[in-house]
């Protein structure tokens, strides 16, 4: 397959479990992987990847990179998310979701919305989260879902994760609650339906799960699959995907030709503060989007760390990492590029 040349950010709506149809007979349960090759198919566009996986009975948002937008991959990637969540009570899986078999059942009494709000409580703020046993996650170079279905003996650590807002959107007689999660990335709602389930003393599972939200993406952003790929049987794909670097959240250097030219050569470049802005995004009270020039001061926090390099129009030119800063002659930064997305030009 020839590259088609498409280049940008993707958002997709992945298919998943409605709410009403626990397992029904003909629900898309694609994997993001899954995903990932249907774009690849209908878009002709070989290099693509995705921005943080979601499992096959989710929903919701799914950032794909296409083409030069994968070197922007990891950018993207460790940004909080949110979540709409539906736990029904009684049954504990395997898996801890609706895709799992069920090894326990207990019968689930009336339920009080105090008492649910108290062990909600118990999962905001900083936690100790144990991962589910059938994840993606590694052990030993192998995924651990792989271990689990071979029937070998996983011990799984807690890790650090963030609940920055839990809320008890409803509770559906007899046995579901509906939670809406904002977290960090590496939290797992899946863990979080089995503990809520454990604290009740009835256990429970995961039946519904959509993503309203990566980053700066939301399900407004998004594109049914079906659209995307009847998109591209008309020819229009390309109106769908947006320039990369939108909703990057890092820092913004502008530069100036010469300088960006240097540095999609691959040489270290010294970029005086009079030819260079540090640039940051804001939102007016308007809600529109506005660029602030900052003091070269502020330059001093981005030693070490990565930048936007822009040009006069906005446009990203690649990631730069900044190197040191000089206070000497004005002052200045250090700089060279780590993934450079511009063509490089040689000077005549």
């Amino acid at each position: 397959m020839a590259d088609s040349g498409m280049d940008g950010l993707l958002v997709i709506d992945k298919p998943g479990l409605g709410r009403e149809l626990p397992r029904a007979a003909g629900v898309d349960l694609s994997t993001s992987h899954d995903v990932v090759q249907r774009v690849r198919r209908c878009s002709r566009q070989r290099r693509i990847g995705h921005t943080g996986t979601l499992d096959p009975m989710a929903s919701g948002v799914l950032v794909l990179c296409l083409g030069v937008a994968t070197r922007l991959v990891e950018y993207y990637q460790g940004h909080d998310k949110v979540y709409t969540a539906c736990v029904t009570l009684g049954a504990t899986t395997d898996t801890y979701d609706a895709l799992g078999e069920i090894i326990a059942r207990r019968p689930v009494s009336s339920l009080k919305a105090d008492a649910v709000e108290d062990v909600l409580a118990r999962f905001r703020g900083e936690i100790a989260q144990r991962p589910p046993v059938y994840s993606a996650l590694k052990q030993g170079g192998e995924s651990l879902h792989r271990k689990a279905r071979r029937g070998e003996d996983v011990i799984v650590q807690a890790r650090p994760v963030t609940v920055h807002r839990l809320e008890l959107l409803s509770i559906e007689a007899p046995d579901r609650l509906w939670l809406r999660v904002a977290c960090s990335a590496g939290f797992y709602v899946r863990s979080l339906a089995y503990d809520v389930g454990e604290a009740l003393g009835v256990g429970g599972h995961l039946s519904y799960l959509r993503r309203e939200a990566a980053g700066h993406f939301s399900v407004a952003d998004a594109h049914p699959l079906a659209a995307v790929e009847s998109a591209a049987r008309e020819g229009n794909l390309a109106s769908l995907l947006l320039a990369p670097g939108v909703g990057l959240d890092l820092p913004r250097l502008l530069l100036n030709g010469e300088d960006a030219r240097r540095l999609g050569l691959g040489q270290r470049v010294w970029l005086p503060f009079d030819r260079v802005s540090t640039l940051r995004q804001a939102q007016d009270t308007a809600g529109s989007t506005c660029q602030l020039r900052t003091p070269p001061g502020f330059a001093s926090a981005l030693v070490g760390g990565v930048v936007q390099a822009v040009d006069d129009d906005g446009h990203l030119l690649g990631i730069v990492r900044v190197l040191e800063e000089s206070t000497e002659s004005g002052g200045g930064l250090l700089c060279k590029a780590e993934k450079w997305l511009a063509p490089q030009t040689h000077s005549d």
